[in-house]
């Protein structure tokens, strides 16, 4: 891996209401208000003159960053250091419980406290809308500056003297000084006071939060973040998880490949579901599963790959043109339309994402009411939807096939259903669903290369796919067994790279050959090793993919085989999520007494 990697040099903090990203430089990169879909407020990292800034450096001259989180919490430290002294930056948005309820304002606190010498510091801030076609207008207030357009209202309320906004002389930083910035609704109490008992009970909220997880100790500090990251991406008005907080972030330079990930991929629902089982957060998957079956609810008749994260069906894509895109990178895009593909493994995935609401008796009677309804549902879908010919996980823009990811989890669906149906004595659903799946193996085993002994893409494809490996990891292939055993060594041979990385395929699709891996491909790569039984090959593999992640252990979606850089929508909750299952999964391998460890 070389030394001069791209990275993304920043750290987020959230509150399940937003995602803020600061970088090290202290300039907050990325916010977008009032939700994770709505326009940025700030937003650096797609245009350097439009994207408005938040930065708190010093007055002039050099100085070195140190980025840390505050021990278990999404807070975020920011150390810099120049000729005059060092200071701190804690940022965080602020989440406890309060009346019963969760207290996740839109709101942004930033402490500055010094730490050294007598350093003068110069804060700017400057915010647009509509992303950056408009900049708010910036009018002083007694203690606050207001920042305002026709339709919006954002205040900073500080004990910084209003007057440094509207100047260009520094500010001593003779005392620990208080910014919050607030959406809607201004900061009503005193100032101090009420970012000092919002920061305690932030981190104690945090830290709470991660006490009542359940992590293993196989690399249980990376799975701690990786979880506190997870957490954040979820929009808890609703329960809907988003891929990513970005847009347009390239998988790869001049690649054209920049997407927008700020919804909720519902064909991706087994994954998130398995992680947040796995750590034992109950509450997080109850709220995922109501957003899914919400959007049952309303269904017209086909599901989406993915909703926005009110359950909005309509993403229609768009590209900004006005904007310069993430280190000139274009197009710059919002909305997005996989939302109109065909993907039908989203039934397989709804039912066994949904399977442990009807079978843990952890959960109640009443929450496991109406499963004869759903079970009904889905597999009327996919009765209707077995023989047709699908976009596939990957989101082929222009060409469709019978895909063996998606026949694999009508399938595992099916399974799930056939399961649920024994324990409430349904019989006709144990036909259909039995039915289904001797449909989907014949589709499945359509696919396999007697010749190479593997698993291509595809019905009548030769491609191989790094999606295949679920057949392993979904017990379709027996692990112990030689198909699994063949299977996984002919994915190594064409998709693996010598780090561990894994493409997701290599033959051209809609934007010519990928250039870089797909880093869940590569904690699927592990999960594979470990249910086959290579589980010191897991380790290791493993371990070295801990290489890839920035400053703060936080995971892109794309890594350039090269050079290690970081590419795609960062952080991607997805990569973060294979992390989770791939350290699980060695985990109960291992399964040794502690004192062993």
């Amino acid at each position: 891996m070389i030394k001069d990697r791209h990275v993304y040099n920043t750290g987020i903090v959230g509150n399940c209401s937003f995602i803020a990203h600061i970088n090290k430089d202290t300039n907050i990169d990325w916010l977008c208000w009032p939700s994770f879909e709505d326009s940025f407020i700030l937003g650096r990292l797609l245009d350097v003159k439009k994207g408005g800034e938040f930065s708190i450096l010093p007055a002039e001259g050099t100085y070195e960053s140190a980025q840390s989180y505050l021990e278990n919490t999404n807070i975020l430290q920011t150390v810099i250091t120049s000729d005059e002294g060092s200071y701190q930056i804690t940022d965080f948005a602020p989440r406890f419980e309060q009346f019963g309820r969760y207290y996740k304002p839109l709101m942004l606190i930033r402490k500055v406290e010094v730490i050294s010498g007598r350093p003068r510091i110069k804060i700017n801030c400057s915010l647009t809308y509509d992303y950056g076609k408009g900049e708010f207008e910036k009018q002083r207030g007694s203690n606050h500056v207001e920042f305002t357009n026709e339709n919006e209202k954002i205040r900073l309320t500080t004990n910084v003297p209003v007057s440094h906004f509207f100047s260009d002389f520094p500010l001593p930083l003779n005392e620990t000084k208080y910014l919050v910035l607030t959406y809607g609704s201004a900061l009503e109490a005193p100032l101090v006071k009420t970012v000092e008992d919002f920061y305690h009970s932030t981190k104690r909220y945090w830290r709470n939060w991660i006490k009542k997880a359940s992590i293993p100790h196989f690399y249980q500090k990376e799975v701690i973040r990786s979880a506190l990251a997870l957490k954040i991406h979820q929009y808890e008005d609703t329960g809907a998880i988003i891929a990513s907080s970005t847009t347009s972030l390239p998988e790869h330079p001049g690649a054209g490949r920049n997407w927008d990930y700020r919804y909720c991929w519902l064909r991706d629902s087994y994954y998130v579901l398995n992680a947040l089982e796995h750590v034992g957060h109950f509450e997080e998957m109850e709220k995922y599963a109501s957003y899914i079956t919400g959007i049952t609810q309303s269904d017209i008749g086909r599901l989406q790959p993915l909703y926005g994260i009110m359950g909005n069906r309509d993403l229609k894509e768009t590209i900004l043109d006005h904007l310069t895109g993430y280190q000139g990178n274009q197009p710059v895009r919002i909305g997005n339309q996989a939302y109109e593909h065909v993907q039908n493994d989203v039934y397989g995935q709804a039912i066994i994402a949904l399977l442990p609401l009807f079978t843990d008796h952890r959960f109640t009677y009443k929450e496991r009411a109406g499963v004869s309804y759903w079970l009904d549902y889905f597999l009327q879908r996919i009765e209707k939807t077995i023989d047709e010919k699908d976009a596939g996980i990957w989101e082929f823009r222009n060409f469709e096939n019978h895909h063996c990811y998606s026949n694999l989890f009508q399938w595992a669906g099916s399974a799930a259903a056939l399961k649920i149906a024994k324990q409430i004595g349904d019989q006709d659903i144990m036909t259909r669903a039995q039915k289904l799946m001797a449909q989907a193996a014949e589709y499945i085993e359509s696919c396999y290369d007697e010749e190479r002994m593997v698993y291509t893409s595809a019905r009548g494809s030769d491609n191989l796919d790094a999606s295949t490996l679920q057949l392993i990891m979904m017990h379709y292939l027996h692990p112990g067994s030689e198909r699994a055993r063949k299977h996984l060594e002919g994915l190594e041979r064409e998709l693996k790279t010598d780090e561990g990385l894994f493409y997701r395929y290599l033959h051209k699709d809609d934007f010519g050959k990928p250039k870089s891996t797909f880093l869940i491909c590569a904690f699927w790569y592990v999960e594979a090793l470990a249910c086959v039984g290579r589980v010191d090959e897991a380790q290791r593999i493993f371990e070295n993919l801990m290489k890839y992640g920035n400053h703060l252990m936080l995971f892109s979606e794309d890594i350039d085989e090269v050079d290690g850089s970081q590419w795609g929508n960062f952080p991607q909750a997805y990569s973060h999520v294979g992390l989770m299952n791939a350290a699980y999964r060695i985990a109960i391998k291992l399964d040794e007494p502690l004192f062993l460890k």
